[in-house]
């Protein structure tokens, strides 16, 4: 754990220190939170850049993160650190002269806080019995993220290559797993390493979401709603859940204890909770949405304000957007549609957009260049016409009133709520934004990506327009929050509507998270014999060695570094990557022969594993491999070599 906190730690301080450059009356809270995320973003780039011309090798960690600290040495200035006294002045002051609201807010991140913390530890866990996933939707994630990881910490796979896919270019955005493998290369444990961050980025991105929404209606209720909304985001499969407790025999307190199933995800329902089904699974996307939330916050007074022009500015912020492409894709391709439809609403006011295209260009292309090069994705299947999502021809006007409940109705609600308020004349970083016509043209980028995201698809598995389609809800919530804070406000039936129409927003999506903290779910993904067939592969084979398993996501090699000539199809479809030579080839060499051979020699195949996946999975002739070479045997677990 000390390796992770340390390294968090300095490139934290960097990020930081970066705040102050471009923010100006903001909380202590809020820079500690934008500093985690710009020093991820930023330390993760580096050390991709710096791996590329040393290796992936301590110095290299050391590196990257000394240059990520850096910024922190305009705190040698008089000017920034009186300007970092007063800011901590202000926060120890607020704690230490605390009023009920200032309590309220420590409870509420106290409570977010304890909520990471058990969530996220849900992830991943081992037992004398193997690792384990908590968490209904890891099962194929996990072993995904772990074999990226140990690739990069384990496999010397810099430039970094596919371990799924050997010999192809590794396009998935992938710097989420390669500042956990930093960690890892300076001693931390993996589980440890991926709880702490992934801890830490969820608290950032609440203390943004919190500052963001404060900011544009100046409510700090609204701002507080909008966190618990975006987390415990879901539908109306409480209304099965209900069921289910009416017809229980053995009474409420029993079904809440032993949940049968996810209540916001499966055959009937496909928006899914935050929490359960992005951020515990898609790490990337745990990075990304913060950092794209911080772009817009800057977005929104650089292209949304008539002010004066700040082309370095914005050329910064394209800087930092730029580095979307190798953390999630997804997330920048949603920030063009919002940056280039705020451009269009002001197309006099283009010295700033402009500023911005030219500093995300200038990471991005690079990024781009690289990833696309030697991948083995068809980049023509990301892209496609397709109606209505997942909807599976439902009528989509009931398939999203039933998948996330009152949350269009509530957000047209505060849509008109905040177009029908005065707007405000005085505008300052803090002051409210989102009143008059400053409220539609905010949200019409939003507006935008739903319908597209309804129309087409952008990426070869449908579902996964969600990594795009969450930006509209991330761009409704302010408004859903600030629609019912104001019903609240009304009288005591406004009141109690309001807590009525929140329960039903998050209902579903406490459910599910609520069977993940509470241990309901206990699924093993690797056996203890893969753990030690792995440690005795890592000890007797060369870290660029060239494996062959079975195509399945659980495959002992993931533990190792090591590549795999092909490991889960359902990820490489998704991916875009078409698999289905070499899933025959793989049946062929298991089967045995002089085919057998052939194809080991034509693929320069080092060792194959043999072991329960490959038996089950596949007809495996084991005299045939009983004639190579036993390189290590545990249990059920063979590795021969063959070549």
């Amino acid at each position: 754990m000390l390796a992770v906190v340390f390294l968090t730690t300095l490139f934290t301080a960097g990020g930081f220190a970066l705040t102050y450059l471009f923010a100006q009356e903001k909380r202590f809270l809020w820079r500690i939170a934008a500093g985690n995320i710009l020093g991820s973003a930023l330390f993760g780039t580096l050390l991709f850049a710096s791996g590329l011309v040393t290796g992936f090798e301590i110095h290299a960690v050391i590196f990257a993160a000394a240059f990520t600290f850096l910024p922190a040495g305009i705190f040698l200035f008089r000017n920034y650190r009186a300007q970092l006294l007063k800011d901590w002045i202000k926060a120890t002051g607020r704690l230490t002269g605390a009023n009920r609201q200032r309590y309220n807010s420590f409870a509420f991140y106290a409570i977010v806080s304890l909520l990471m913390i058990f969530f996220f530890g849900r992830a991943m866990y081992e037992t004398p019995e193997g690792i384990f996933t908590g968490a209904s939707q890891n099962l194929g994630d996990l072993p995904f993220h772990l074999g990226l990881i140990f690739s990069f910490a384990d496999g010397a796979n810099f430039p970094p290559m596919n371990p799924n896919f050997s010999g192809t270019k590794l396009a998935y955005p992938f710097i989420a797993d390669l500042i956990t493998a930093a960690s890892v290369k300076l001693g931390a444990d993996v589980r440890e390493a991926m709880l702490f961050e992934s801890v830490t980025r969820a608290i950032a991105l609440a203390v943004l979401l919190e500052s963001f929404v404060s900011a544009l209606f100046q409510s700090r209720p609204a701002a507080h709603l909008a966190v618990v909304l975006l987390f415990l985001s879901g539908g109306l499969g409480f209304v099965a859940f209900l069921s289910d407790a009416a017809g229980s025999q053995s009474g409420l307190y029993s079904v809440i204890w032993n949940l049968p199933h996810d209540y916001t995800i499966g055959d009937d329902y496909r928006w899914g909770n935050a929490l359960t089904t992005l951020f515990i699974t898609q790490r990337g996307f745990l990075l990304g949405l913060p950092l794209t939330l911080l772009v817009i916050d800057r977005l929104k007074d650089l292209l949304l304000t008539p002010a004066a022009k700040r082309p370095f500015a914005a050329f910064a912020v394209g800087i930092l957007s730029g580095t979307l492409v190798l953390i999630h894709l997804h997330s920048l391709f949603a920030l063009f549609i919002i940056a280039a439809v705020w451009t269009l609403l002001r197309p006099r006011q283009f010295i700033n957009p402009l500023a911005f295209g030219i500093g995300t260009a200038t990471t991005a292309l690079p990024e781009l260049i690289w990833a696309l090069s030697g991948t083995a994705s068809n980049t023509s299947d990301f892209f496609g016409f397709h109606l209505w999502w997942d909807s599976r021809g439902e009528n989509p006007v009931i398939f999203w009133l039933r998948n996330t409940g009152a949350a269009i109705p509530l957000c047209i609600a505060g849509l008109v709520f905040a177009y029908r308020k005065k707007e405000t004349t005085e505008r300052t970083e803090t002051s409210a934004l989102l009143f008059g016509g400053n409220a539609l043209r905010f949200y019409l980028p939003f507006a935008l990506i739903f319908a597209v995201s309804n129309c087409f698809k952008f990426a070869p598995w449908e579902w996964d327009n969600i990594k795009i389609l969450f930006y509209w809800y991330v761009g409704s919530v302010p408004f859903i929050a600030y629609a019912i804070v104001r019903i609240g406000s009304f009288d005591i039936s406004g009141r109690l509507t309001a807590v009525i129409l929140t329960a039903i927003l998050i209902f579903s999506g406490a459910l599910d998270v609520w069977r993940t903290i509470s241990g309901q779910i206990k699924i093993r993904v690797f056996p203890a014999t893969a753990l030690e067939i792995a440690s005795r592969i890592k000890a007797v084979t060369p870290k660029n060695a060239l494996f062959l398993n079975a195509p399945t996501y659980n495959s002992a090699i993931v533990l190792t570094g090591r590549q795999s000539f092909i490991r889960y199809p359902g990820h490489l479809a998704s991916h875009g990557i078409n698999y289905a030579e070499r899933e025959r080839d793989t049946q062929s060499i298991y089967a045995g022969g002089p085919l057998a051979r052939h194809l080991l020699e034509k693929y320069k195949i080092d060792y194959v594993l043999i072991s329960p996946e490959e038996r089950t999975l596949l007809q495996v002739n084991e005299r045939f491999f009983a004639a190579f070479p036993l390189a290590a045997e545990i249990g059920d677990y063979k590795i021969y070599k063959v070549r």
